[in-house]
């Protein structure tokens, strides 16, 4: 297969009355619609300068008219690069300057200090916003052909931190979302009569690959929700048929004394992008009846692993390796791990990405000679071949389905006047599944939380400033001088026990 957004065009033109995408503004869209429209961006994308191989750069609400953009970029054969929305202009500086972008599609509300930026980048990019996009796309008459694009051209870049801190590309290929997305449809018996309620973020890799790419090649009806609000959510499941969401989703359902109630009966709840907690899943079978699907996956390499459709679903298992990917664990020597024994889960597949954008260090360093990718995910795997996540290798905190790296947050509390050094962790949260938590060595004993976390909001994206921020005289270290986060964990681990 090639340009991924010519599968997405041969099924919607065969659904082409169908409803794509239902809106809660009373909106709709047919196939014949996201046909026509997505034509329409791709000529306002070309008429910018865009040209294929060309990066374009997104941060923007989520909307209807963010997806015509997301399949436009495909369409005319450039690569997508979505940013979270909560970024602030420290950090997508370096993703400028990084990722070198022909053009940035911006809110208006962010168009000037995006401006400022691009102006002082190495290779200052085009500023725009949607409303701008869409006056040009109104111009457009005619067809536009998807324009031809190699299995292993590129067709997006997704940022993930490391532990370094510095954020890196990871490059994802037309064959890696096109084999991920069909084998999806597959293993969970997508159609076109499902009804999916989509109330994930756009500018990640659950939302944006695993949600809209399932229901957009299969056909089916799309309810495309702005956020996760638990009354819009509980109204949009009446007559759906599928729900994807993270943890934090399931426990908020739950929380909510009317739900499921009578006219809410999917055939398939799906969670990811963060562990479940067991007692979250045994609670949502007994409400409902209905096992949750646990599946596991990573920017770099899509879904990895899935309970089954029809079968057991275990809890806190994520299930097997999808079909056509290898999976196998390490220990730290090297040595393959014994059934049901910890180590690392390394993957090999056509979901794999082709590797960190212009960062052949990284690259080698995440890829096994042998061509695995080492997902640095600590599992244990049954002789069946069931994976369970039981850690992961270096200090990384899933909150609320997103990825916080410690290193990055460490090195902005290190910088502030008084600190002398700090570690950052996650522990259980009710909520969120993983709540940031900064531990805190101050050579002053004026400083307090404010004075830590006020600067933080400034610099750092919301999802990653810590929810609390303890002092203490001196950070544990073992006898090689590193701090012991394991120890932090357990010290901390009922911090936020006591919340609702």
């Amino acid at each position: 297969m090639a340009n991924l957004f010519s599968e997405i065009e041969r099924v919607a033109s065969a659904r082409r009355a169908a409803v794509a995408f239902d809106c809660p503004d009373a909106r709709s869209f047919t196939f014949a619609d996201l046909l026509e429209r997505s034509a329409a961006f791709a000529s306002a994308l070309t008429s910018s300068g865009v040209r294929p191989g060309d990066r374009v750069t997104v941060q923007l609400d989520k909307s209807v008219e963010g997806v015509w953009l997301y399949l436009a970029v495909l369409r005319a054969g450039a690569i997508y690069m979505p940013l979270n929305t909560g970024y602030t202009d420290a950090e997508i500086t370096y993703f400028i300057d990084d990722a070198q972008p022909t053009l940035i599609v911006v809110e208006g509300a962010r168009r000037a200090s995006i401006e400022g930026i691009a102006a002082a980048a190495r290779v200052p990019p085009k500023v725009t916003t949607l409303p701008d996009i869409e006056l040009r796309a109104g111009m457009f008459t005619g067809s536009l052909p998807c324009v031809a694009r190699n299995d292993d051209d590129i067709a997006a870049i997704l940022y993930t931190s490391g532990t370094t801190g510095r954020s890196k590309g990871a490059m994802i290929s037309h064959r890696n979302l096109a084999s991920n997305a069909t084998t999806l449809v597959d293993i969970w018996g997508f159609t076109h009569d499902d009804i999916l309620v989509h109330a994930l973020p756009i500018y990640h890799v659950h939302g944006l690959f695993v949600a809209l790419h399932c229901a957009l090649l299969a056909g089916a009806t799309t309810r495309f929700l702005p956020r996760f609000e638990v009354g819009s959510v509980l109204s949009a499941l009446k007559g759906a048929s599928v729900f994807m969401g993270v943890p934090t989703y399931y426990t908020r359902l739950l929380a909510a004394t009317e739900f499921p109630g009578s006219d809410i009966a999917l055939r398939l709840w799906i969670s990811g992008s963060a562990p479940l907690l067991p007692e979250t899943f045994v609670s949502f079978k007994r409400r409902t009846g209905v096992a949750i699907l646990e599946r596991y996956g990573m920017t770099e390499a899509g879904m990895i692993t899935s309970n089954p459709l029809f079968g057991p679903r275990l809890a806190g298992t994520v299930g097997l390796p999808l079909p056509g990917v290898a999976a196998r664990v390490r220990r730290e020597d090297g040595s393959l791990a014994a059934t049901d024994q910890p180590g690392v889960l390394e993957i090999s597949g056509p979901n794999v990405f082709l590797g960190y954008w212009r960062n052949d260090e990284k690259t080698r360093a995440a890829i096994t000679d042998d061509g695995y990718f080492i997902t640095g995910d600590v599992v244990t795997m049954t002789e069946a071949g069931i994976v369970a996540i039981v850690g992961r290798q270096n200090d990384l905190i899933i909150s609320g389905g997103l990825n916080v790296y410690p290193k990055e947050i460490e090195e902005e509390i290190d910088a502030l006047s008084g600190v002398t050094e700090s570690a950052v962790i996650g522990v259980p949260h009710p909520d969120f599944g993983e709540g940031v938590v900064a531990v805190v060595d101050c050579a002053s004993d004026s400083l307090n939380e404010a004075d830590i976390l006020q600067p933080l909001r400034a610099r750092l994206a919301s999802f990653k400033v810590p929810k609390r921020v303890i002092f203490v005289a001196a950070l544990p270290r073992n006898a090689m001088g590193k701090v012991q986060k394991k120890l932090l964990r357990e010290t901390y681990r009922e911090l936020f026990e006591s919340l609702p």
